[in-house]
């Protein structure tokens, strides 16, 4: 007889299982990303997690197709977390049966974040189950005295067996379960580590089972790697209902939390959060949290309107240009991308005519947010001609608007949004695209100067 194999690779972006190590994953075409790990145990049949109680009624009978017309079109009420940045993410809060994955780095707060939420939840009647395989119920409760008072049916456990965890949830029957975090659960069933790329697809699939089954809605925490995503087989993305990642810089107190993937809503929606000693505070006003030590009449500084899904947030773009002391020129950019930065220095040499290819240039979002939205082009391209120039565009005015490689600005999305939330910043001037402006009513409260190309939107900036 053929001895069985006891190991077996597995692609951990895609989840593709091979006999044999490949250099490039014929799945999903990734290079180096297979890895060794003992291979799975099949389960005798009804011992498999599917086979709990309530299993199945979030789905249709085994076996038995049925009519998009027999499906019930019943919209899931959807639960509230108390924190309205979250559920603007969410979509409009938690959908009862999701399976929801926080992301981010080390200390970046997403237990803090899930703490409170469960805090939340527990003093509106809900019934919560918080399993920690970190950190022990001391610790916990350490960190919860800082958050202030808690209320209601809000149990903890810790533990990493998800066998046993899953036999607690089944007697506990909570509307809410948080799994703190992924990386340290394991089924003894699989003889590999906990973290590794079969415990943590296994857990997930237990997890996933377990929410649409009994309609427990489930917060996993998962590691991120030093390339900023999730740790382990990048099926894990896939299985769950919602993938949300923490953001944030360790020098700023701020915290973004923005949604990548949302079965039941926007991921254009991001929720601002600032980090306090009793917790995480919501940010309501991003605009005005943002542009907070905006300097006054320096060159190189301009203020720009983004759309995060259907919000405007105003934001500072900052650009240092000087003369190059080598013979190549030193191009950095933070916050937004390099390879944009160097298209729109090329469109101001060509275009308008400067001498960029001599100097040195540095971009950065003030803040330490990422951002990579179009509508940020002619922001940029006016603090590289400030910078350049060494002369500031005049305190109260705003820029938004695309730039084409023939130096064209073209329309944005909701200028009207933008327009509004820079009226509401006190800002008196705003300089947008020609063909934005011919579609907009007449705001009062602010001036509008519609541009179509980047010469003219110098001449308005700077000569206006």
């Amino acid at each position: 007889m053929a001895k069985a194999r006891t190991t077996v690779f597995f692609c951990k972006e895609c989840g593709y299982e091979s006999a044999k190590w490949m250099g490039q994953c014929p799945s999903c075409h990734t290079w180096n990303t297979f890895v060794e790990a003992p291979a799975p145990k099949k389960e005798q049949a009804g011992h498999g997690i599917s086979s709990m109680p309530g299993a199945g009624s979030f789905f249709a009978p085994e076996g038995k197709p049925c009519l998009l017309s027999e499906i019930s079109g019943e919209t899931e009420e959807r639960v509230g977390t108390g924190l309205g940045e979250l559920d603007r993410v969410l979509g409009g809060g938690i959908v009862p049966g999701s399976l929801i994955l926080v992301g981010g780095d080390p200390g970046i707060g997403k237990s803090t974040l899930l703490l409170q939420v469960c805090r939340n939840l527990a003093a509106k009647g809900k019934n919560v189950l918080y399993i920690s395989g970190e950190e022990s119920l001391r610790q916990i409760k350490l960190r919860a005295g800082r958050m202030g008072e808690f209320q209601g049916n809000l149990k903890f456990l810790c533990e990493t067996n998800l066998d046993v965890i899953v036999r607690t949830a089944q007697a506990e029957n909570p509307d809410v379960m948080v799994i703190d975090s992924i990386q340290t659960m394991y089924r003894e069933e699989v003889s590999s580590a906990p973290g590794s790329v079969s415990q943590v697809r296994e857990s997930t699939s237990v997890l996933l089972n377990l929410a649409k089954g009994n309609g427990i809605s489930v917060f996993i925490v998962g590691h991120v790697t030093k390339e900023g995503v999730v740790a382990g087989p990048r099926v894990l993305e896939h299985m769950v209902d919602t993938v949300l990642y923490f953001e944030g810089e360790r020098s700023v107190s701020y915290r973004i939390l923005r949604g990548v993937k949302n079965r039941f809503g926007s991921t254009n929606e991001i929720g601002v959060f600032e980090m306090e000693a009793e917790g995480l505070r919501q940010v309501l006003n991003a605009s005005e949290y943002m542009l907070e030590g905006r300097p006054e009449d320096a060159s190189g500084s301009v203020v720009t309107c983004s759309m995060e899904g259907t919000r405007p947030v105003l934001l500072e773009i900052q650009a240092l240009v000087c003369r190059t002391n080598f013979g190549m020129p030193r191009r950095t950019a933070a916050g937004t991308d390099y390879n944009r930065v160097n298209l729109l220095m090329a469109v101001l040499e060509k275009r308008v005519g400067l001498k960029l290819s001599e100097c040195d240039a540095y971009v950065n979002i003030a803040g330490g947010i990422r951002i990579s939205e179009p509508a940020l082009d002619l922001g940029i391209v006016m603090a590289l001609v400030s910078s350049y120039q060494d002369r500031a565009l005049p305190e109260k005015t705003i820029v938004f608007g695309e730039v084409g490689l023939s130096g064209e600005v073209r329309a944005v999305t909701m200028a009207e949004q933008r327009v509004a939330e820079a009226v509401k910043m006190g800002f008196e001037c705003c300089i947008l695209p020609r063909v934005c402006l011919s579609k907009m009513k007449q705001v009062k409260g602010i001036r509008l100067m519609g541009i179509s190309n980047v010469g003219e939107a110098i001449r308005a900036g700077f000569f206006q």
